[in-house]
């Protein structure tokens, strides 16, 4: 314990204790730029050319949801070290015409011919993360197309043109995407198909560079014109299964064609008079509300923000929720999952009293019940708001690359327990514990923040930051998301990794040394991160005025415009 005190105290006078700070003359001095205004419409993403295509499509008369979608596979060519055709989908959608909110799980199911016991024979106590063991069924095209049935008003064809345009001729590389994608490529490199996708050149494109992918914009094209199930049922189903096969994989035809989205009710907890929504599991979106429910039980507004004890209890309260999170968190067609009672302010009242104000907790546990990714969001001219999250999962995903077809299969599964009995046990055909999570914000019935922010187990800590950085610290939008962050690593997973020593808590520049300095005397491990902070996206809209705010990610390569 006393050497690692020892190390982060080191580390502290070794690091920097100067804030970063911006030379603006208005606003927090962490905040990178002003939010977007618009009257009509706002697309945020995390890559230009992709709010670019967003907007394309909304100034041709496309909505909020046909905005979404077109995005959405822009940022599967542009950057696909994040997301792509190959990956899962969900989305919450605000209808303006109903006034209703609607969620969508469109994520995939694992093979139906593979079975725990052959992970048992293998001698695996866990599932690869690359390779053809981690594939379970893509269901990014599928959500697009439940979304555009049900919302969408301009056709297929006219929603996937830039996309399609973009592919075949090329885009420069941005900065970020450049980096990934050569470090996924150390990896990936040596599966079949991989290289010829994304390395033509005999190397991932560097910044800059003109990249084309000729064989995502046929596939593209097949999409446009044959619907989901040129997809699922078609020559892209066939090209996948053969190439699984080949590779010794699991995923069939079979898999790909009977494959379905599932419309789910959305969920909340209304936090100082906001109404926050998640989705419910397989996701984690729950531990954003599990998180919010016990912080209103302090004074966080009071603590103020970047404090000592605001950092504590929102660690303490983050290990509480992620605790729950890896015992009960799992596809609910296979459990019961106690979700009405995960998020009640009774059971956050219970879990309260098991956070010591002065001291960082080692190992907590579940409750006991009795009974790299991308983000986007879009608005309308009507009132209708999109919060989408995508994603392959582990960077360019499983690195099983279909051939000719032009992206990657994701490695979803490997986020599976192969512990019997847990709730997320590998089985075929179940989906796996997700990461990915869309999140909204009503006040008073009607709409007021549609975010997300990309990244893994970062996600539901992050959402919760920015509800706190909203409500009780009074940031506006772009400042909500450029706050300095923190991070607690180390929880329980649904994975089977137990937490026994306290895990451990990363911080932004940004924070006082002297903060970090309270947080080792209470017992917190401070450890250096870079690059695990998430990426935000978000829109705001005046509930008076019915004007857009938008807000991008500094961390990223993101745009927020409207019009």
């Amino acid at each position: 314990m006393k050497i690692s005190i020892l190390m982060s105290l080191l580390t502290l006078m070794l690091g920097s204790s100067k804030s970063f700070a911006y030379d603006r003359i208005t606003g927090e001095p962490f905040a990178s730029r002003s939010e977007v205004i618009a009257q009509n419409a706002m697309v945020a993403t995390s890559q230009p050319l992709a709010t670019q295509v967003g907007l394309e499509i909304l100034r041709q008369g496309g909505n909020a949801i046909d905005a979404a979608i077109a995005a959405n596979a822009m940022l599967g060519l542009v950057e696909p070290t994040g997301s792509g055709i190959g990956g899962d989908l969900f989305a919450i959608v605000w209808d303006a015409k109903t006034q209703k909110l609607y969620g969508l799980n469109a994520s995939g199911r694992s093979p139906k011919s593979l079975t725990l016991e052959h992970f048992k024979l293998q001698g695996l106590d866990s599932i690869p993360a690359h390779g053809p063991l981690p594939v379970s069924v893509p269901g990014a095209v599928d959500g697009w197309f439940e979304l555009h049935a049900k919302f969408g008003s301009l056709p297929m064809t006219s929603i996937l043109s830039p996309s399609i345009e973009y592919a075949k001729n090329g885009f420069p590389v941005s900065e970020l995407v450049a980096y990934y994608m050569q470090r996924s490529a150390l990896k990936l490199s040596g599966f079949e198909g991989f290289k010829e996708t994304y390395m033509p050149k005999g190397h991932t494109p560097v910044k800059g560079q003109l990249f084309k992918n000729k064989g995502l914009a046929v596939t593209y094209e097949k999409i446009a014109t044959g619907g989901r199930d040129a997809f699922y049922k078609g020559d892209i189903a066939r090209s996948i299964a053969a190439y699984m096969k080949k590779q010794g994989g699991f995923l069939s035809y079979d898999d790909l064609a009977r494959h379905t989205s599932e419309w789910i009710e959305p969920v909340s907890t209304n936090y100082k008079g906001y109404d926050v929504w998640e989705l419910p599991p397989n996701g984690q979106g729950i531990a954003a509300l599990q998180i919010l429910n016990v912080l209103e039980q302090f004074d966080v507004e009071g603590m103020g923000f970047g404090s000592e004890q605001y950092i504590h209890s929102f660690v303490e309260a983050k290990k509480l929720a992620f605790e729950d999170r890896a015992k009960y968190y799992a596809d609910p067609a296979f459990n019961k999952i106690p979700v009405d009672w995960l998020i009640s302010k009774e059971y956050a009242q219970q879990r309260r009293k098991l956070i010591d104000n002065n001291k960082a907790s080692k190992r907590i546990d579940a409750g006991l019940n009795e009974g790299d990714t991308i983000y986007l969001t879009t608005a309308d001219k009507d009132g209708n708001m999109v919060s989408l999250i995508q994603s392959n999962y582990r960077g360019m995903g499983s690195g099983m690359t279909p051939t000719g077809l032009g992206f990657v299969l994701q490695d979803r599964g490997e986020m599976f327990s192969l512990k019997e009995g847990h709730f997320n046990v590998y089985a075929p055909n179940k989906r796996p514990f997700h990461t990915i999570i869309p999140a909204f914000i009503t006040r008073n019935g009607q709409p007021w923040v549609s975010f997300g922010v990309m990244g893994g187990g970062t996600q539901p800590q992050m959402h919760a930051q920015i509800v706190v950085n909203l409500i009780d610290f009074g940031m506006n939008l772009q400042e909500a998301g450029d706050a300095p962050r923190m991070l607690h690593s180390g929880s329980s997973q649904p994975t089977d990794e137990v937490m026994t020593d306290g895990g451990y808590v990363s911080l932004e520049t940004g924070f006082n040394a002297k903060v970090k300095r309270q947080l080792i005397k209470k017992g917190h491990v401070i450890q250096d991160v870079l690059g695990a902070f998430g990426g935000y996206q978000a829109i705001m809209r005046d509930p008076e005025t019915g004007i857009y705010y938008g807000a991008s990610e500094s961390r990223k390569d993101g745009q927020a415009a409207g019009y």
